[in-house]
């Protein structure tokens, strides 16, 4: 079976479309927890999720790009940043935490872009867990659960959100110290 070669790419680019759109539902739902922030739960979950789908698609046909390389990372922190900024705006999560993320978040998106004619810096393991636990914890964030099963789902959301954010600072560590062995690497082959 043969699927079309940007057939990822697009999904990825979807995925990044559909950051706006959850966003404005999250937000038009003022914290409310009405049927606005169900689907805005909803929209993130299988937005956020389509991340494993274009992955497994592109190396599963092999069709892995660069573009593809460059934009799936992108379009996990489109959409897990308009997350965390969402939260945060509605007063249900620290500031603090946003910024933590979103300083790691761009400054490892703005060094891919510095990094892109020299190469690719593809997703790690690390990064890769990272964005898994931050689709876990923001999920369990967004979907109002405790109007179901009671306000204990907030120590949940509490140890989900606090390991994403470990995971985050992390990660980004783990980018900076590989990078920078590359690169002693790459110096003393010359």
């Amino acid at each position: 079976m043969a699927i079309p070669r940007q057939l990822p790419n697009a999904i990825t680019i979807v995925r990044i479309l559909c950051a706006p759109v959850f966003l404005w539902l999250l937000l038009a739902d003022a914290g409310a927890d009405g049927a606005l922030r169900w689907w805005a739960a909803a929209l993130f979950i299988v937005a956020i999720a389509t991340d494993g789908i274009d992955g497994y698609l592109a190396r599963r046909f092999e069709i892995v790009t660069d573009l593809g390389k460059l934009l799936d990372p992108i379009a996990d922190k489109v959409l897990t940043g308009f997350a965390f900024i969402g939260l945060s705006i509605l007063g249900e999560l620290p500031w603090w935490v946003t910024a933590i993320v979103l300083v790691r978040e761009v400054g490892i998106t703005v060094y891919r872009f510095v990094v892109v004619s020299d190469h690719v810096l593809a997703a790690a393991w690390m990064g890769k867990l990272k964005t898994l636990m931050q689709g876990v914890a923001l999920s369990f964030a967004l979907a109002p659960l405790w109007t179901l099963v009671g306000e204990w789902i907030w120590w949940v959301n509490g140890i989900t959100m606090a390991i994403a954010v470990i995971l985050t600072i992390a990660s980004g560590i783990d980018y900076v110290v590989t990078e920078v062995r590359a690169g002693r690497k790459k110096k003393a082959g010359q």
